[in-house]
């Protein structure tokens, strides 16, 4: 079921300004929750060109993997919003995923604040990856009523590692899922 086509509307006109100079910045999944989110996922940076939204329906590992772990916590996709904490590929077409560089990802984390406003309903942000928990700090000053999560990244290179990262995954979103239903949304299943 995707939000309501006004939910992302002022959304993709702040993703739009971010896209300028020639950035590649994918977009808002419209099966996502949009702007009446409740919970925001925070990943590190898009995977690949090509994919023209940030969605959890891509066919990559970590698209499938995060979709499973959502759906198995019982957390309900018009509840949530995907983004990155780079919003924009760094990487050139066709390249491999390459590390982030410290001025991007501080880049990438001072354009956070103007999206953390543009949710109103926001109850709780997950923070996946070490990129990601960088922006914790930043959620508490912009939205200190909101709650913060962290999580391993759900990347097959991460899952992968050990059983202790999925559990950890499947824990904190199972976490979120019981906050989100103590706040008065839908039960976990």
């Amino acid at each position: 079921m995707s939000a309501h086509p006004d939910a992302h509307a002022p959304l993709e006109r702040w993703r739009s300004q971010l896209a300028t100079g020639g950035r590649d910045v994918p977009g808002f999944d419209p099966n996502d929750g949009g702007a009446a989110a409740r919970l925001l996922l925070l990943l590190e940076t898009p995977g690949a060109h090509g994919p023209a939204i940030v969605s959890r329906d891509h066919a990559t590992g970590t698209s499938r993997n995060l979709k499973r772990f959502l759906a198995d916590a019982g957390i309900e996709r018009r509840d949530t919003l995907l983004w990155n904490a780079v919003p924009w590929n760094v990487h050139a077409p066709g390249e491999r995923n390459r590390p982030l560089r410290r001025a991007e990802i501080a880049e990438g984390l001072s354009l956070l604040p103007p999206l953390l406003h543009l949710l109103p309903r926001l109850e709780l942000v997950v923070l996946a990856g070490r990129v990601a928990r960088e922006a914790a700090a930043l959620v508490d000053r912009e939205r200190p009523l909101v709650g913060v999560l962290t999580m391993p990244h759900p990347s097959p290179t991460f899952v992968c590692t050990s059983p202790a990262v999925p559990r950890a995954i499947a824990a904190t979103l199972a976490e979120a899922a019981a906050r989100l239903s103590r706040a008065g949304g839908p039960a976990p299943r």
